[in-house]
Order: structure tokens, then C-alpha cells, then sequence
């Protein structure tokens, strides 16, 4: 990217003021988070409270000065807001305390930066920066203005802002170029699966809740992963075999956060896509963390963002190896549907629990009777016994084959379509038979 990063100390000077509205509020405990994930080192906290932010300085006069005496006090190069900053702002406040301003949204982006591993989430994440970056353009040119007038500095021509706008414009015409392309190729994998009707069971979760560990566990991957928020930032997708199901797509994705900016959802709209278009999600929370309900929340939010409410979601209860006394298990709801999975991605225990309630609520379908065959039709006993699909077979009294057969309702009509017999006398006779 052409726009280079200030060689800066990682001394941070953490803000958040509470503004008493408790569904906009953020978590000062998460912005700590952040700014560690991002590599600064968080050497004060500055908190305080008011109605209403200032349309000038974002604090009152007060704790301008406060931060001022604290940038000082540590010799803090960056100061880190947990709120989104207005550009004049961050100009303000930049040239009040001397010292350069971070907001919410700028220091994500940062980290998502750092944490981008492939070229597609390269070219997400550098999309996002160049459309944050776009409005905050003219702190960093004022000294280069060419129009400023005076002796010698007349004349027409275009001022350095406006060079550097147009080439920001040309920057990201080209990625969205170059990101379309990945789309189409995306789309066509993805319709690919469709066609071959296999499912894809999407991670979702909020910011190091233990998805990539879940994961490597289930898929015997080496998906990065790591105790930090983001560490996941590139979709990864692996095969894995169910019962009752047979092949299936898992797919990880980044992790959501509270307020998750609008630019980065806008960017990474085509790795979120796995996720809007997967047949079943599993949401991994952190059972462990005080703040699980709010992030339950949030990730609902996250979802309807992204149009994937309607999904149907199991809920996978992670890390309750660091509860006391907390033991693997299946919650089901009054129908007998698995709803909730209590594992531990770490140890590994209730994995095998995990892949019996995914099985079970994607073989909704699932074909499970006796069918009647009579001596003739070896045909399509073969065929059952090919796909494994013979649970036990016995001969009644007339001769005939009373085969009990589970599989998939699809594949049992395909079997009977390929081999011209008529669907609806199978179905009717295994209703009769187990009537």
C-alpha cells in the first residue's frame, strides 16, 4: 500500500468515556484486548464520563488536559480511543496533546492488517484502510500544498491532496477489480457444492471464542490460532465426513466484535458470503467469559448484517475446561433437536458429541425404514449394500427381502430414479411396513 505507516512507539494511552447508553457502550477490558492484539503496550487508562461527546475534541476541556498530562507523564507516542473519531477530531485533539490518535475503527483495521495471510484478505483489508484513510488525507499533506499562493507558489496545477485522492481513487478501483475476480471464482466453487448438494457447515463466533481451535480439532488442520482477538482473518474451508450425512464443507471465518466497523463488513463481504450461504452455523461461544451474553448478542447482530439470520444455528459451548465440574454434553429442545453442544476444543473432549448433534440436524431427511424387496429386485439391494446403506436384512415367511436400509432421502430417489422404479412405492410400502 503507498500510504506508509508512522514509525511510532507502541507506548498506547488508552481512552473510554462512558456516555451512559448502554447498547452503544463498548468494553474498556476489550479495548485493552485490542490494543495488545495490535502490539502496543497500554501504559495508562484514561476513563471518564459524559452526556454527549464534544463536536471538537471528543472529551471535555478536562480531560484534554488530562491526557495531555498523561501522554507526558509516560512519553505515550499514540493515543488509542474506544470510539469511532470524526477526522477533525482526531485533528484536534492530534494537535492539541502532540501525540498521534487512533480510533476504534483505525486500530481494528490495523490489526486486521497485521493478521491478513492470504492475497484476497490482503486486498480486503487494504480496501478498508485506503476507505478509512480516504477522509483523514489532509493532516498528513498540508506542508506539500501547491495553491497556497504567494511569491512562487502561484499557478495553476493540481495541489498534492488532490494527487494523492486520485490516486487513492485509482488504488481501490483496482482492488475492487481484483476482488471481483476472486468473487466470481469463489461463486463458482461454491455453486459447484450446491450442484453436488453438499453441505456446509459455516464457525461462527465472536473474537476468540476458540473457533480455529475447533477447527484444527475437527479437521485435523493447522489453521493458525492463537489467546488473541483475530487471530482467524482468512476463510478456510476442509472436508469432512458425517454419519448419516457423508461429506460435508466446514468452513472458518473471521470472528465478529462488538460494532464491528461498517468498512470491514463492507470489505470482507465475500469471505462472510461462506457464512450467508452456509446450511448450517455453528456458534461458538465462550462459555468462560462474563460477557458471553452480550456477544451472543452481538454476533446476532453480525448475522442479520450480513442477511444470514435465517440460518439454522447449533451452539457449541466452548473452553469448559476452564469451568469447574462442567461435563460434555447435548441439550435438546422439547422436539428431541440437538440445540446447544457443551465441548472443549482444547482437550478435545465433546468433539464426538459435536459431530453427532451436526449429523443429526443435518440428516433431517435421513431415510430410515425397511423397505420389501422381492426376489427380483437384486438390483437395488446391490446398489443399497454399495453405499452402505444396509443396517440388517432378513427373509420372512413369502420369501421376500425385508432390508432396513438409513441413508439419505435424496440419494435413496436418486438410486430409485436411476434404476426407473417408481418412487412413491418404495416410500408408501416402508410407511405400511413400520405402521
Amino acid at each position: 500500500m503507498f500510504f506508509e505507516r508512522p514509525e511510532s512507539g507502541e507506548k498506547a494511552v488508552l481512552v473510554h468515556i462512558d456516555f451512559g447508553d448502554e447498547s452503544e457502550a463498548e468494553s474498556p477490558q476489550e479495548l485493552e484486548e485490542l490494543a495488545l492484539s495490535a502490539g502496543a503496550d497500554p501504559v495508562d487508562f484514561l476513563i471518564g464520563s459524559r452526556a454527549h461527546p464534544s463536536p471538537k475534541f471528543f472529551l471535555g476541556s478536562g480531560k484534554l488536559e488530562e491526557l495531555r498530562t498523561l501522554v507526558n507523564l509516560h512519553g505515550a507516542e499514540l493515543v488509542i480511543f474506544n470510539h469511532a473519531l470524526s477526522p477533525g477530531q482526531e485533528r484536534n485533539i492530534e494537535r492539541e496533546i502532540k501525540c498521534r490518535v487512533l480510533d476504534r475503527t483505525g486500530l481494528i483495521l490495523d490489526i486486521f492488517a497485521q493478521r491478513a495471510r492470504t492475497h484476497e484478505g490482503k486486498l480486503q483489508v487494504e480496501l478498508a484502510q485506503l476507505d478509512h484513510m480516504s477522509t483523514r488525507l489532509v493532516r498528513g499533506w498540508t506542508h506539500l500544498e501547491r495553491q497556497k499562493g504567494g511569491i512562487g507558489l502561484r499557478g495553476p496545477g493540481e495541489t498534492q491532496l488532490e494527487t494523492d485522492r486520485r490516486l487513492l481513487r485509482a488504488r481501490m478501483k483496482s482492488i475492487h477489480k481484483r476482488l471481483e475476480k476472486v468473487r466470481r471464482q469463489r461463486d463458482q466453487g461454491r455453486r459447484a457444492r450446491q450442484r453436488a448438494e453438499v453441505p456446509t457447515v459455516s464457525l461462527v463466533g465472536y473474537t476468540n471464542a476458540g473457533k480455529s481451535t475447533l477447527f484444527n480439532r475437527l479437521t485435523t488442520a493447522e489453521v493458525y490460532a492463537a489467546d488473541q482477538l483475530f487471530a482467524t482473518l482468512d476463510p478456510t474451508l476442509r472436508k469432512v465426513q458425517l454419519a448419516d450425512v457423508g461429506p460435508a464443507i466446514l468452513a472458518d471465518t473471521v470472528g465478529f466484535i462488538r460494532h464491528l466497523p461498517h468498512k470491514l463488513v463492507e470489505a470482507f463481504r465475500a469471505t462472510l458470503q461462506e457464512t450467508s450461504e452456509a446450511t448450517l452455523l455453528l456458534h461458538v461461544i465462550d462459555c468462560h467469559d462474563d460477557e458471553r451474553t452480550e456477544h451472543i448478542q452481538q454476533v446476532k447482530y453480525v448475522l442479520e448484517e450480513i442477511g444470514a439470520a435465517d440460518i439454522p444455528v447449533l451452539e457449541v459451548y466452548n473452553k469448559i475446561d476452564l469451568l469447574d465440574g462442567q461435563e460434555a454434553r447435548i441439550d435438546r429442545d422439547e422436539d428431541g433437536h440437538p440445540w446447544r453442544v457443551w465441548l472443549s476444543a482444547v482437550t478435545g473432549e465433546g468433539t464426538d458429541l459435536l459431530f453427532q448433534a451436526v449429523s443429526e440436524r443435518l440428516s433431517d431427511d435421513l431415510f430410515h425404514d425397511t423397505l420389501c424387496l422381492q426376489p427380483s429386485e437384486g438390483q437395488l439391494r446391490a446398489h443399497l449394500y454399495a453405499q452402505g446403506a444396509v443396517v440388517r436384512e432378513r427373509i420372512d415367511e413369502a420369501g421376500r427381502m425385508l432390508v432396513e436400509v438409513r441413508l439419505q432421502k435424496k440419494d435413496l430417489l436418486q438410486l430409485l430414479s436411476r434404476l426407473g422404479i417408481p418412487t412413491e412405492r418404495y416410500l408408501e410400502q416402508a410407511a405400511s411396513l413400520n405402521g
